[in-house]
């Protein structure tokens, strides 16, 4: 049995969650979200708090999914009483970022701007054109969405140029001897 699956999860004065079938919605300050719950999987709402149970413990994968639906569930109400953030920083000569209506617009050294569209349910605000922060209530989403905008140019080795994650260490690597080459040619 799963230890995590088993703990239950405490609602916030502010958050409601509503059961509909193998449906819960979680509703909070920061926004509304949805999961569809596993036929192996019960899930009771009651007394401020989120409760899950094993229908049938036999099922390939039950004590897996068991564990996730817990889990799943507890970044759901943090995400609406508190929201996630992810934070890029974009590292390069001329490399910036800003925010044009519901687009984010980058130069990142290429002949032409980045565009890339802002999710629904996503907030992405840039400070001095070189920091992203990326907040909403779906921890997936915000993750997602971050690992997207990374994507566009991840961090090189040897100058550390691109968009990296704020808590990230880029390995830097030693460029050529400088006098190595031209020693052995003549």
């Amino acid at each position: 049995m799963s230890r995590i699956g088993k703990q239950p999860v405490q609602l916030p004065q502010n958050v409601k969650a509503v059961l509909d079938g193998h449906t819960i919605r979680i509703e909070g300050p920061k926004g509304k979200l949805e999961l569809a719950i596993e036929p192996v999987i019960d899930v009771k709402v009651a007394d401020q708090q989120v409760l899950c149970s094993l229908k049938d413990a036999t099922a390939p994968d039950a004590r897996a999914k068991f564990g996730l639906t817990r889990s799943l569930l507890a970044n759901m109400v943090r995400g609406v009483a508190q929201g996630f953030t992810r934070e890029l920083e974009v590292i390069g000569v001329g490399y910036r970022a800003a925010v044009k209506g519901n687009q984010l617009e980058m130069a990142l050294g290429f002949s032409h701007p980045v565009l890339f569209p802002i999710p629904e349910g996503i907030m992405v605000t840039v400070e001095k054109q070189t920091k992203i922060t990326i907040s909403g209530a779906d921890k997936h989403l915000v993750g997602q969405t971050a690992a997207e905008i990374r994507r566009y140019r991840v961090p090189e080795p040897y100058k550390g140029k691109g968009i990296k994650y704020a808590n990230e260490t880029v390995r830097r690597k030693a460029g050529k001897a400088a006098g190595a080459g031209a020693a052995a040619s003549t």
